[in-house]
């Protein structure tokens, strides 16, 4: 065993939602490979029609998710990657801080640092982000996006559904644990029977 296996294996006990770090270069492989396909096979603007309510294009965002300030004239671009280096930070530094069993609030902060990556990515090497999935209703288009941008929604909903009934399940299992009869309540002293 090389000394790095130990070293690792305590990082993880001292860290233990930092096991699922791998969903957020998953994200991250996903994203910059659609992104690269996207561009090498689309000309700017070009659409594809996969579905009545869906498209396949070819859009350069400089704003932020869905198009959010992408009308300025360049600035938004370090802001956003200032945004995108400090929530990658401080997302780490909250994974480690996580209990074992804060496994929904851990795999909703992973995929939000994996998308957070992939377009942190955008912003840095090409100043723009890559955006090609467009869905619309018939003439009115909802703002293209990304895979980076669908894993921080998703991970958005978790991070909700946790805060929302996370507490709920720790406080039934703890009432539960309250409850249930220890194997010293259940047994008592027990008398001899005898005749005297």
């Amino acid at each position: 065993m090389s000394e790095r296996e130990p070293a690792a294996a305590g990082l993880l006990q001292r860290h233990p939602q930092w096991r699922w770090l791998w969903l957020a270069v998953l994200v991250v492989v996903f994203d910059l490979a659609s992104k690269a396909w996207v561009s090498s096979v689309f000309q700017y603007g070009e659409r594809w029609d996969v579905l009545p309510v869906f498209q396949l294009t070819l859009l350069h965002n400089t704003g932020a998710a869905f198009s959010f300030l992408a009308d300025h004239d360049g600035w938004q671009r370090w802001l956003f990657a200032l945004i995108g280096v400090v929530a990658v930070v401080g997302i780490l530094i909250w994974l480690g801080r996580l209990k074992r069993h804060e496994t929904i609030l851990a795999l909703g902060l992973t995929l939000i640092l994996g998308g957070a990556i992939g377009n942190l990515h955008d912003r840095l090497m090409l100043g723009y982000v890559v955006d090609f999935l467009a869905f619309h209703w018939q003439y009115r288009y909802f703002p293209a996006f990304n895979l980076a941008d669908s894993a921080i929604t998703l991970g958005a909903i978790l991070i909700g559904w946790d805060l929302m009934f996370g507490g709920q399940n720790v406080r039934h299992k703890t009432a539960e644990a309250k409850s249930s009869p220890t194997s010293s309540q259940s047994t008592s002293p027990t008398r001899k029977s005898g005749h005297k």
